[in-house]
Formats: C-alpha cells, sequence, structure tokens
C-alpha cells in the first residue's frame, strides 16, 4: 500500500433547528481512491473498514480504531487486484474480544456478478489467525455477498449473507431459482460451523443486517415472494433453532427488481429497532419500528422522511428508549443526509441536515454509529478526481 497522508481538522456547521447543532468535521484523506466504509461501534472504541483501490483496479481493505479522539494507524488485512468492488456491496467487520473478523467480495468467474465473500481473521494487534478464507463453500459460480458480521461476545462472530447458488438453477418453468439468505458461526480459530439457510427466496442484492441480544443472533433482510412483494423480514434464533421469518411490516411493496436498499438493526437489552425503505401508495418512505420483546413482534411504523426518501438507512440506540437514524432525502432544490432522533413512545425530533449530498451510487450507503454521547457518521464523497471518506461527529445531548 502506499503510504498515508493524514490531515486533521475541525468545521463548525450550524442546522436550522430550534438548538444550534455542531457538526464537527474530522477529515482525512489517503493516496488512490476510499470508498466503502463500514463503521462499528465496539466496548468503547469506533472501528473503520474500507476499500482502497488505484488505477489499476488493484484494492486494499484496511482496518483502523478511533479511541481517545483519536484514529489509530491503519493496518492492511487483504490485498488483491480481482475482487468485486461495489458502492452497495461493501465490506464489513466486528470485533470480538481482542480478535476482528473482516470480510470482502473476490471474482469467481469472468460473469459480472460472479463473486465470493472471504473472510480474514485478526488479532487487534495485527496479528494473522487465518487470512482469506472464503465463507460460502458451495463451489458455484453465484452471486454470494452482501455480509453482516457480529460478535458472539468473547467466543467469535455470527455471519449472515446472501447466497446465489441456486440461481444457477432453473425452475420447473425454466426461470432461475431465487437468491438465499444463510447464516453461519466462525470461531475464534476461524473455523465455519453450524452454516444454515433462513430463506429460499429474498431480494437480490439489499444489504442484510444482524444484532445479538441475550436470547440469540437475529437477523433482517428484504424478503421476495412469488407475487414480487418485497418487505422487510426478520427470524431469530431462539433456543439454537431459527424461526420462520416473518415481516417486521406488512407494506406490500410489489417491485419487480432488487431496489438496492437494505434495512438495519439493532438491540439494547430487549428492545430492538429496525429502520428501513419501502414504497407506500408510490410514496418513497423510510420507515421505524421498535421491538420490546426481543424481537418477538414489532409495534407499527414511524414514518421518518419530510421530503422524498432515498432511504439507505442506518440506526443506533442512545440508550435503551431512544435511537438515532440516518437517512438520504431529496426535493428539487437537492439531496440530504439527515439524522432524526426517535423515541420509542413514538416521538420524533426535528431532521438535522448533515450534508448536501450526491444521489448517486458515488455516495455509497452512509454509516452511522454512537459513541460516548456523539454521533458519528461517515460516507463517500468525490474529491480531487477521486473517492473519499468524509467523517463528522455531532454531540446528541442538543439534539
Amino acid at each position: 500500500m502506499k503510504n498515508f497522508v493524514i490531515a486533521f481538522s475541525l468545521l463548525s456547521v450550524f442546522s436550522c433547528t430550534s438548538n444550534d447543532i455542531i457538526i464537527e468535521e474530522i477529515s482525512f484523506s489517503y493516496d488512490n481512491s476510499n470508498a466503502q466504509p463500514s463503521l462499528v461501534s465496539t466496548n468503547g472504541s469506533l472501528s473503520l473498514t474500507w476499500i482502497s483501490s488505484d488505477e489499476d483496479m488493484n484494492a486494499s481493505l484496511n482496518f483502523r480504531q478511533f479511541k481517545d479522539g483519536n484514529w489509530t494507524d491503519p493496518q492492511t488485512f487483504a490485498v488483491g487486484s480481482n475482487w468485486f468492488v461495489n458502492w452497495a456491496d461493501f465490506p464489513t467487520h466486528a470485533i470480538s474480544g481482542d480478535q476482528v473478523l473482516t470480510s470482502y467480495l473476490k471474482k469467481s468467474a469472468s460473469g459480472t456478478y460472479t463473486y465470493d465473500v472471504f473472510l480474514s481473521l485478526h488479532k487487534l494487534s495485527g496479528e494473522k489467525v487465518k487470512e482469506d478464507f472464503i465463507l460460502n463453500t458451495d463451489g458455484f459460480k453465484a452471486e454470494h455477498g452482501f455480509v453482516s458480521i457480529v460478535a458472539k461476545d468473547n467466543e467469535g462472530f455470527f455471519v449472515t449473507w446472501l447466497d446465489g447458488r441456486n440461481t444457477v438453477k432453473k425452475d420447473s418453468e425454466g426461470n432461475s431459482k431465487p437468491m438465499t439468505i444463510r447464516f453461519a458461526e466462525i470461531t475464534n480459530a476461524g473455523d465455519i460451523i453450524d452454516e444454515s439457510e433462513l430463506d429460499s427466496s429474498v431480494c437480490d442484492c439489499c444489504q442484510t443486517s444482524m444484532t445479538f441480544t441475550d436470547k440469540g443472533p437475529l437477523v433482517v433482510y428484504r424478503d421476495r415472494s412469488k407475487e414480487e412483494v418485497r418487505d422487510i423480514y426478520v427470524t431469530r434464533n431462539v433456543n439454537d433453532e431459527w424461526e420462520n421469518p416473518v415481516p417486521v411490516n406488512n407494506d406490500g411493496w410489489v417491485i419487480y427488481g432488487c431496489p438496492v436498499n437494505g434495512p438495519k438493526v439493532v438491540s439494547n437489552s430487549k428492545n430492538l429497532a429496525v429502520s428501513w425503505f419501502t414504497v407506500l401508495d408510490g410514496n418513497p418512505t423510510v420507515n421505524l419500528s421498535f421491538s420490546e420483546s426481543y424481537g418477538s413482534s414489532f409495534g407499527g411504523p414511524i414514518k421518518i422522511n419530510d421530503l422524498n426518501a432515498i432511504g439507505r438507512v442506518d440506526t443506533a440506540f442512545l440508550n435503551e428508549k431512544e435511537v438515532m437514524v440516518s437517512y438520504m432525502e431529496g426535493d428539487d432544490v437537492g439531496t440530504y443526509l439527515r439524522i432524526k432522533k426517535v423515541s420509542i413512545d413514538g416521538k420524533v425530533s426535528e431532521p438535522i441536515t448533515i450534508s448536501k449530498i450526491d444521489s448517486g451510487r458515488g455516495t455509497g450507503v452512509p454509516q452511522l454509529e454512537i459513541l460516548n454521547d456523539e454521533i458519528f457518521i461517515i460516507w463517500t464523497v468525490f474529491d480531487d478526481e477521486n473517492n473519499q471518506l468524509k467523517t463528522v461527529r455531532v454531540n446528541s445531548k442538543n439534539i
């Protein structure tokens, strides 16, 4: 990897709300093009993975943490020239104890969407545990991606992903079979165990999301019915058994193609929150629903957007009763990245505009996390003929 050029600066911006909200920019730039961020909050620190690539499509997967007000020195966990690098299907990671598990996508054949999920397991110190091992072991030249990873306390990791092994097969009418979603556990040694199929027909290219409560892992994703209804579904692992998937809400959105707009689930004790994009009566909408019962049922959807929703949501708990949600929406003037605070009793704050933002794919999927009452948001911008990552933080106490 080329040398890193790091610069820090602070920028204060005031939002048009009842309170003066200071949006502090923490900027850093690197050689080459940088995009596909994944931001995670774990045990008092933030961690970030992203892809850096050059003009020859050589790529590297990078990792660093934000501790005590500073970013740690970056580490490179994987490099390659035959990766599938995509704005929507980006690498992710999780930290369990002193280990970090990262994912990335590597081409398996010449087809546009023939690629496999590869994992790398390292100590936080950078020591290699198990590098570059394949998650999907089916052997089919098909699409595999849209990975979510969460820590299983300090005992390894849970992973879920979209798996296209059946899409290379034909049904009785000669049509390709649908995408599936699968789950597995990764041990501290990097072994893949307890793999299972969660749903045999799901949307082809929406991001998945997963959380881990003291009742077990829970996965949310965009389903696909025979009638092409593509609502958000949830399935839980209770007493080591996966329950039948059920809708978070019956939106009834019929769409004959994937919207590339996945949900986000987060948990705090028994309380869960799911945010997602849908279309209701022709109106693009961002919704959020709470569960106060470990995801056994969810309350009615709370509408988040005020303008035409674009979606690309993220969510994090402020405390047991409140979450922050980030989303994109637009009007005739432009597109905006915004956040709102939502309470479990249904109260929704006024929107805070984080930035005017490009509505295209280059923006990626903005990431939101909370650390010590501060809200961190990161997304991709096009600057000086390259993609770069932009990070801001907002103190939540004035929202």
